[in-house]
């Protein structure tokens, strides 16, 4: 890729069922988060078993990935806060069930467009140390190349499919647009809703999808998905920015009552 990327800290969010098409959020090469320092990661699960990533950004409100729905066969998810194990007891861990899952219209499974999920909680979640709201980017303005940001996630942790119990981080630096859409790397199919960091080595893929990419303490993007192999520096991470779908997001969240009083 010609850049050299800073360390990485890799959180890897696993993606319990087989996703066909497009590979989609794995984090590879990462290392531990210190335990609930992450406090708006979410779990979206299905049967119990963790899918994709996302990140609370309400009382009663996760964001994710829209395309973390391609095979949920129509099921809810459920949704789990306060998590740093999947499995072991943990104080304010808790699983939430979902009243209304709301993906972008715009959003379809033959490419990375409007790639975002809003989850109505039916109940507001319980904020305390372990379980806290994330800060969304509202100014539409890209972030400069270099910038180092952070992923996390459950996701699995290398090629040959481990998937952790704790959760995981990296850091990545970001790369820009004009690099990113580079013929050899995603060919001008990255829009300007959208940002890639450096894959090199150290990467989000399978799993990993729904998460946020946080910058300065503040939601940038949500982990999307690419036609790459997971840790090819020449097929860089890709993300959807949030700032262009403040508008969207305020909206939906501003229509609860009606969904709310839906029988």
């Amino acid at each position: 890729m010609g850049q050299h990327p800073a360390p990485v800290l890799i959180l890897t969010v696993l993606l319990g069922a087989v996703v066909t098409g497009q590979p989609r959020g794995r984090i590879l090469r990462g290392s531990e988060a210190k335990p609930h320092l992450r406090p708006y990661m979410a779990s979206l699960q299905l049967d119990g078993q963790h899918v994709c990533g996302g990140f609370l950004i309400a009382e009663q409100w996760v964001l994710s990935a829209a395309h973390c729905t391609e095979e949920t066969d129509g099921q809810l998810f459920q949704v789990l806060l306060g998590a740093h194990s999947l499995t072991k007891p943990e104080p304010h861990k808790r699983l939430y069930r979902v009243r209304a899952q709301i993906p972008h219209p715009g959003s379809n499974i033959h490419n990375n467009e409007d790639d975002l999920l809003l989850l109505q909680l039916e109940e507001k979640a319980e904020l305390n140390q372990h379980v806290q709201v994330l800060p969304l980017q509202r100014q539409d303005r890209d972030v400069q190349p270099d910038t180092v940001c952070e992923v996390a996630g459950w996701g699995t942790t290398s090629h040959s499919g481990r998937r952790p119990d704790t959760l995981q981080e990296l850091q990545r630096p970001v790369i820009s647009r004009e690099l990113c859409n580079r013929r050899t790397h995603h060919d001008h199919s990255v829009t300007r809703n959208m940002m890639c960091t450096s894959s090199h080595r150290k990467d989000t893929c399978k799993g990993d999808s729904g998460g946020p990419l946080v910058c300065g303490g503040v939601a940038e993007g949500v982990v999307t998905a690419g036609s790459r192999v997971c840790g090819n520096q020449h097929k860089p991470a890709i993300y959807t920015r949030i700032a262009p779908y403040a508008a969207w997001i305020d909206g939906v969240l501003a229509s609860a009552p009606a969904l709310t009083a839906a029988p």
